[in-house]
């Protein structure tokens, strides 16, 4: 079969590699229908998180299941299924409290997963997904081809502004800066607006990407940055706002959701935090702000998302603004990096 494999910075292939086959009793086959790339693939692509050699790569992907193991009991052959962005058992103390990201078994695609077998990754034809059971969700029937991209985005940045905005409880009447304009910072808007945000600033540069934003709740666009972007929001809000969202993890989205929220705030942190060097406690302690984040446990999210999709009441799928077939995606990475696209869509 084919399969996306990363050589190095900018060195995207699609390579023949093994045809998946169950190896564990609680393996299950999936051909993809859909995958994505992700923000955080581009930080290895540039070559700022570093990488062993060539890799499989790919976490966010939807299908349906061809195979599976005698101790799957929740699948079965031709279910469509969403794949949340790690591996889980279902099982484990931290499973069963909802924090599948906590799996005591987790595993990642495209590295050594459970009993040290090789991982496949979601950007290639097949994956074989362990611990099956607890890791894949079922869809109620086979979706239409426009629901699919709305499904794929619920495996990782739908579920992330959802955790975004569930974790800093944010309500009807509340007011929200959104640090960061890719696609988890644009459905954090979305989730916000859900939960009921009255206003909401995104601070962006980007016109596609605000257009985007505004059409899933945005109130506000602020493209200036540092303290001049703080005072903008003021200016705007009237003051400093309830909750900031940080979408992006480096020092400098860090600082400017810090600086946009008032004292006694709420700060959510889930942007991936390779480029956040230094947490500032000092000013945190001083401004008594309610600080939480983390990685979020998709696995738990993906039912009660998947019903808001399935019902037509959330359509996160717009952040996909570039489909491209599996033989090219050097090119979807290419324009991600570029942001040419907000989040590129792969089909095999």
């Amino acid at each position: 079969m084919r399969a996306v494999v990363l050589h190095g910075p900018q060195n995207v292939r699609v390579e023949e590699v093994p045809d998946p086959v169950l190896i564990e009793e609680e393996d299950a086959v999936v051909r993809v229908v859909a995958a994505a790339v992700c923000g955080s693939d581009l930080w290895t692509y540039r070559g700022i998180a570093p990488s062993a050699g060539p890799a499989r790569f790919g976490h966010e992907f939807v299908g349906t299941v061809e195979a599976v193991g005698p101790a799957v009991h929740t699948l079965h052959v031709g279910d469509f299924v969403i794949a949340p962005f790690n591996v889980s058992c279902g099982r484990c103390r931290n499973c069963r409290n909802g924090v599948h990201t906590s799996c005591d078994r987790i595993a990642h695609w495209g590295v050594a997963g459970p009993g040290e077998q090789a991982m496949d990754a979601g950007q290639g034809e097949k994956v074989r997904v362990p611990l099956a059971d607890g890791t894949l969700v079922p869809t109620p029937g086979v979706p239409s081809p426009d629901q699919i991209p709305s499904l794929l985005a619920l495996c990782d940045v739908m579920a992330t502004g959802h955790h975004a905005a569930r974790i800093t409880r944010i309500g009807p009447g509340d007011t929200v800066v959104v640090v960061g304009d890719g696609a988890v910072g644009i459905c954090a808007v979305l989730a916000s607006r859900i939960a009921g945000a009255e206003r909401i600033v995104v601070m962006s540069r980007h016109p596609a990407r605000q257009a985007i934003a505004q059409d899933f709740g945005a109130t506000d666009i602020v493209a200036l940055r540092g303290e001049e972007g703080s005072r903008e929001v003021r200016d705007r809000l009237g003051g400093p706002a309830d909750v900031a969202l940080e979408c992006v993890g480096t020092d400098l989205s860090l600082r400017q959701a810090i600086g946009t929220v008032r004292p006694g705030g709420r700060l959510g942190c889930v942007g991936l935090p390779l480029g956040i060097t230094e947490f500032p406690y000092p000013e945190v302690f001083a401004r008594n702000l309610s600080v939480t984040g983390g990685s979020a446990p998709a696995r738990a999210y993906l039912p009660g998302l998947i019903k808001e999709v399935w019902s037509g009441a959330v359509t996160p799928g717009r952040v996909f603004d570039g489909a491209f077939p599996l033989e090219r995606a050097a090119d979807a990475y290419a324009a991600m990096d570029n942001r040419r696209v907000v989040k590129a869509l792969l089909q095999p």
